[in-house]
């Protein structure tokens, strides 16, 4: 796995050794207990997982470096770059600006931009109209686009679904930043919906099972779904695909309740 380069004040050397260990001892992750640190009269247990990931370290490496080679320039964050005020408030006293906040909501409007301007995209990604807009405004987007390569590949999941005509259901957040993202993309290719958990999932496992009504599910799910979505006509053959910072465990009991409804 590549290696990146993020600056030594987020790095601590007794839990890079304990990765370093876990890394030797468990390569394919699948010990999920906890690192004892055992000092005799104290013990530290440490969770398997934690700490920066995959995606967060390429993010960190990739805003730190456009900050590096354009000096002099105006570089600014499109939103919150990961959820760790201590990154997010670094960048800031570094002169980096966030352009919007968490929900999308503009700070700085996009028509202050010029074309020698850099903007970040943060991990999350963004939507394809927002990227759509930066790009006509002469923003090179891909040049510091810090979308984790995890959140690209349900992109491409998505799209994969959508060529085969499947209707997407997206396990997340709706006013999540990845969400947001995942759910233009998907809508792109196919009739996409999002449920936040498994009760959500139930709900549109009791439409089709006749169990509600359509002015129901409208109601239940309003603002959440694409636009022209006939939940008579789409939920008969679905796809699920998640917010990669959901749980697993439950989008995959969320996958097993759509096969059975669908069966």
């Amino acid at each position: 796995m590549k290696h990146f380069e993020i600056p030594d004040f987020y790095k601590s050397q007794i839990i890079s050794r304990v990765k370093e260990i876990r890394k030797v001892s468990d390569p394919r992750k699948k010990d999920y207990g906890p690192t004892v640190l055992d000092f005799g009269p104290v013990r530290f247990y440490i969770a398997r997982h934690f700490g920066f990931c995959y995606g967060v370290e390429h993010a960190i490496e990739t805003a730190y470096k456009a900050i590096e080679e354009n000096d002099g320039k105006r570089i600014f964050l499109l939103s919150l770059m990961i959820h760790n005020p201590e990154v997010n408030n670094d960048l800031l006293k570094r002169g980096v600006k966030f352009l919007m906040d968490t929900s999308g909501n503009q700070i700085i409007p996009f028509e202050v931009l010029t074309p020698s301007d850099i903007v970040v995209i943060p991990a999350f990604g963004t939507t394809l109209s927002i990227e759509k807009r930066l790009n006509e405004l002469g923003i090179e987007v891909r040049k510091y686009d810090t979308t984790c390569p995890f959140v690209e590949r349900v992109w491409k999941k998505s799209e994969k679904l959508g060529e085969e005509k499947y209707t997407i259901i997206i396990h997340g957040k709706y006013n999540h930043e990845e969400t947001r993202a995942t759910f233009s993309r998907s809508e792109k290719d196919a009739p996409a919906i999002v449920v936040k958990n498994i009760e959500e999932a139930k709900l549109v496992g009791d439409f089709i099972h006749g169990k509600s009504n359509r002015e129901e599910f409208e109601q239940t799910f309003k603002g959440r779904y694409s636009e022209g979505f006939n939940p008579t006509e789409h939920l008969v053959r679905v796809g699920v695909i998640n917010q990669t910072t959901m749980l697993a465990t439950e989008t995959q009991e969320i996958a097993d309740l759509f096969q059975e409804n669908n069966a």
